[in-house]
């Protein structure tokens, strides 16, 4: 937790920053037609937490970046790649280490994410969409890319408050994913109507707070 309070902090401190993207209908600055520079994300200041739900309750947990490399033209991100460490998966809310345990276990075996077939993951960003009218401390952009999970690619967007400044590239949100798109069938009443209370939310959200530097 100590480690998520002060990357938010930090976060924070960069987004204070202008949009990354400008009002369409400005006129573009004459940086606009300079190659974009390569931020490379940092993953020891940058974390990445999950939650998925059930009828009886939810767990969470943390996963970590394993790299990835962000695009930048002068103060606007336009572009970038993630590599996440599916092996970094981890369960918080389980204090007792066998639970814990069993749950990971299940979570890495076939039934789930194939880890060990599938150790990593990867979201490339393939448009930024400004938020017309948003508040200075409220997400700025919507992110549009392609997620791939267990060797699966699928279209997502979500809202996220991006922003550059001083060399640092920051981005924060919240991403619904419907795990059943990536074969994560398992406790899922879309397939299995009769499974009752065991039911699985088909929805898990990957909470991020992404710093890339040049």
């Amino acid at each position: 937790m100590k480690k998520f309070a002060l990357s938010a902090l930090f976060v924070a401190s960069i987004l204070a920053a202008p949009a990354v993207a400008k009002d369409p209908s400005a006129p573009k600055a004459a940086t606009s037609t300079k190659a974009a520079a390569v931020y490379k994300v940092q993953p020891q200041l940058s974390t990445l937490g999950w939650v998925g739900k059930k009828v009886t309750g939810q767990h969470n947990g943390t996963i970590q970046f394993k790299s990835g490399d962000v695009e930048v033209k002068g103060n606007q991100i336009t572009g970038g790649t993630f590599l996440i460490d599916m092996n970094s998966l981890k369960v918080e809310d389980l204090k007792d280490a066998e639970y814990a345990g069993k749950l990971v276990g299940h979570l890495r075996s076939d039934d789930f994410f194939s880890i060990e077939k599938n150790p990593t993951s990867t979201f490339k960003i393939t448009k930024i969409t400004p938020i017309k009218g948003a508040a200075a401390d409220a997400n700025n952009a919507t992110v549009t890319g392609n997620l791939t999970i267990k060797g699966i690619t699928k279209p997502i967007s979500f809202p996220a408050k991006i922003g550059v400044k001083n060399g640092v590239a920051a981005a924060s949100g919240t991403a619904t994913i419907d795990r059943t798109q990536f074969d994560i069938k398992y406790g899922s009443k879309s397939f299995f109507e009769s499974i009752g209370d065991k039911a699985i939310d088909n929805d898990f959200t990957l909470s991020f707070n992404v710093i890339a530097k040049q």
